[in-house]
């Protein structure tokens, strides 16, 4: 347990000052009904247009997720709102459904957890990844799922049947080679071993796998990148990419907090890291620039990813380019079954 703890929201006109110790945290779960699923994305340094995220919030707690601010756009906080105060759309697979009948949609890449997992726990009571999969599968629509955990063993005959008769990927977030080190930054989350094992599990089955170091905290797990990448690639990934932290707006507040309190020692040199490849600053908002870094310290870490990728044999990709174009639309007889 921990006590409550948000930044001020940005967007509330008003922020309560606690004048006692703030209480525990407490899980709660809320549900929207969605008119929309498919998220737009317009970002230019982002390689998919379009994504589904049937939960808001994340119970995972990543200390650094860029996710955190979208959660004040409903009056809660980025800090501990984020991953207790919870979201879920029941109807979001009814929402795809619609968006994919429309003649507008012409089947493109759809990428799973473009903002929180898809599956995070409350996906093991309410299902709601597995049935927007199973409207993908239905409409042989292509695939991209990214996530941190396990769980997503559980639809591997899902997953088995996106592959063979459209397209699927699934990547898996893992940015630290220890378990311990990785349980202070991502409290919540299945531990590195359990996602090397649904990873391997998911490559021997068939489907594509791949691994996202992200992201690379300078001063904390640039030295586990070959680690990672050689344990990926033994656990049957074929390709690997890398991204570095993102402080944006009240990210930065909570990550810093927490890893202060994780590592007293070593959040001064994680700090100075950063800045010294941000250019004097913590926090980079600009296309292109906000995902890498620059100077000798970011050059070595991006020399040690390419030694490393070289080395244990990775495919090329860090773009989903060549999609094939397998979308179609079920007969009529078949849709009035739903």
């Amino acid at each position: 347990m921990k006590p409550i703890a948000n930044p001020p929201n940005p967007f509330e006109t008003h922020h309560r000052e606690l004048l006692e110790p703030a209480p525990n945290v407490a899980t709660q779960v809320f549900e929207e009904k969605t008119g929309a699923i498919l998220s737009r994305n317009d970002s230019p340094d982002l390689p998919f247009r379009w994504s589904v995220n049937p939960y808001r919030g994340c119970f995972h707690a990543c200390a650094y997720c860029y996710a955190r601010p979208s959660h004040q756009y409903w009056g809660f906080g980025a800090g501990t709102d984020f991953e207790s105060k919870l979201i879920v759309k029941p109807n979001a697979a009814a929402a795809l459904r619609a968006a994919f009948l429309k003649p507008s949609w012409k089947g493109e890449l759809v990428v799973f957890s473009g903002n929180t997992d898809c599956y995070q726990p409350l996906e093991a009571t309410y299902e709601l990844t597995r049935a927007c999969l199973e409207v993908c599968a239905e409409f042989r629509n292509p695939v991209t799922v990214i996530t941190k955990a396990a769980l997503i063993q559980r639809d591997l005959d899902l997953l088995q049947v996106l592959h063979e008769q459209a397209w699927i990927r699934v990547y898996f977030s893992i940015p630290f080679a220890d378990n311990e080190v990785a349980r202070k930054v991502e409290p919540q989350t299945p531990s590195i071993t359990k996602r090397l094992e649904a990873m391997s599990a998911l490559s021997a089955a068939g489907i594509p796998t791949a691994v996202m170091i992200g992201p690379v905290i300078p001063g904390l797990n640039e030295q586990d990148i070959p680690e990672i990448l050689h344990r990926a690639r033994r656990a049957g990934a074929t390709g690997a990419a890398y991204t570095l932290l993102r402080l944006n707006d009240n990210v930065q507040p909570v990550f810093l907090e927490r890893m202060a309190e994780a590592f007293p020692d070593r959040i001064k040199k994680i700090a100075n890291r950063l800045k010294e490849i941000r250019g004097g600053t913590l926090e980079e908002k600009r296309f292109f620039a906000r995902h890498r870094g620059r100077g000798s310290t970011w050059h070595a870490i991006e020399q040690l990813f390419n030694l490393a990728f070289r080395k244990e044999g990775f495919d090329r990709f860090d773009r989903d380019d060549a999609v094939p174009a397998t979308f179609t639309r079920p007969p009529k007889d078949q849709l009035d079954l739903f």
